[in-house]
Order: C-alpha cells, then sequence, then structure tokens
C-alpha cells in the first residue's frame, strides 16, 4: 500500500517505476525529495490518492531494480555506466544541435537564443561534478569510508545538485517546457526531444545519488 505520508525519495527508491510518475507530473524527486506525496501534489493541486494509484499500476507493469537492497559497489557500477558515461555523449551531441539550431534560426522571435551558452556552463559543471565522485567520493565509499569519514565530500555533491536542479529549471525557461515552435525543424524538435531526455535522465541519477547512495554511506 503506497502512503501518500511517504516522501517522494522513499518512494522513488521503495517503488523505483514511481520516477515516471512524478516525472510525468513534474514532481521533484531528486532536490526536492524530501517532501512527502501528499505536500508536493498539493503544492501543485493533483489528488495525492490517483497519484498514488499511477505508481502502483507503473509498479505492476514495469518492475525495476531496487538500488537500495543490492551492494554499494554495485550501485556505484550503475551509476557511472548509465548516468555518467551517457551524460558526457549527450551533452556533447546537445551543444552543437544547439549552436545549428541558433545559428540557423538566430532571427526567428522562437529562437532559443543562449540555449548552447547554458549547455555549455552545464556542461562545464557537470563535468567537474562527475570527476569529484569519480576521483574522490566514489573511491573512498568503495573502500569503505562511511559516516564522518565522507559527510563533508557528500554536503558538496548535494549542494551541487541543486546548482543542477536550478539550471534544469532555466532549461525549460529557454525552450517553453521543450515544447518546439511549429516552424521548427528536425534538428530543433530533435534538440528538445534530447533535452527533455537528458532532464529526466540526470534528475534519476541525481535521486539515486541523494536518496539512496548518499544515506546509506553516512549510515554504513
Amino acid at each position: 500500500m503506497i502512503d501518500a505520508k511517504q516522501t517522494l525519495g522513499e518512494l522513488a527508491t521503495t517503488y523505483p517505476t514511481s520516477t515516471l510518475v512524478f516525472l510525468r507530473h513534474r514532481l521533484d524527486f531528486c532536490c526536492g525529495g524530501g517532501k512527502t506525496l501528499d505536500e508536493a501534489c498539493r503544492a501543485v493541486g493533483l489528488d495525492p490518492e490517483a497519484v498514488a494509484a499511477e505508481i502502483a499500476a507503473e509498479g505492476e507493469s514495469q518492475p525495476r531494480e531496487r538500488w537500495d537492497t543490492r551492494p554499494l559497489p554495485d550501485l556505484l557500477d550503475f551509476i557511472i555506466t548509465c548516468y555518467h558515461e551517457p551524460l558526457r555523449e549527450d551533452l556533447t551531441v546537445l551543444i552543437s544541435a544547439a549552436n545549428r539550431v541558433e545559428r540557423v534560426h538566430a532571427k526567428k522571435a522562437s529562437c532559443p537564443h543562449g540555449l548552447a551558452s547554458h549547455l555549455q556552463q552545464l556542461e562545464a559543471e557537470l563535468h567537474q561534478h562527475l570527476a569529484k565522485e569519480e576521483r574522490i567520493l566514489f573511491p573512498a565509499i568503495r573502500a569503505g569510508s562511511q559516516g564522518v569519514q565522507v559527510q563533508m565530500p557528500i554536503r558538496v555533491m548535494m549542494q551541487e545538485h541543486d546548482d543542477h536542479s536550478a539550471s534544469l529549471q532555466q532549461l525549460r525557461e529557454l525552450t517553453t517546457d521543450f515544447n518546439p515552435p511549429s516552424e521548427a525543424c528536425a534538428t530543433w524538435r530533435a534538440l528538445y526531444t534530447g533535452l527533455e531526455k537528458l532532464e529526466s535522465e540526470l534528475m534519476e541519477h541525481i535521486h539515486l545519488e541523494n536518496n539512496v547512495l548518499f544515506p546509506r554511506a553516512l549510515n554504513a
């Protein structure tokens, strides 16, 4: 039974497919994972019981791996392989597409001016962030560091996650919620589709760290 008094982070951890529901309704389950389902839904005019029913149905149709019960090294490998490595590749492609769209459609009022620059800044921030995780924090966790030993680097990573979340919000503002205008070419439409995919994957990535990996490392 899904309890609306559980936090979004708890639900995303216990019912992994709930993230699909949260993304559909634009409920922040990563950096905003401390809110209860009831609080988050009522804040945007959603029925908590209806959303809970969606979560239950989603879990029955396509079950997912629960990472709160797997060994930490497995979780670290999963994060690097499924999120870190693809993120680096995807950003390169998206920046190239954004530059092309801004160059070709510069005179149109609907052109997302500043999008490529914002993506380049996000890429630089994420590259530094991923490097710190892969070179410092993740090896420390693999070596058995826990509690106060990893408290400070985890605090820094969570603050940077908040910054990434703000950058994602700015992406939505620059792209009118990833909705291409009627005159958009194929590259423009593919760019917005790719950006929406980037948002969903980065949110799931941050959730796994904020709500699963970091609490386990701190409380081991």
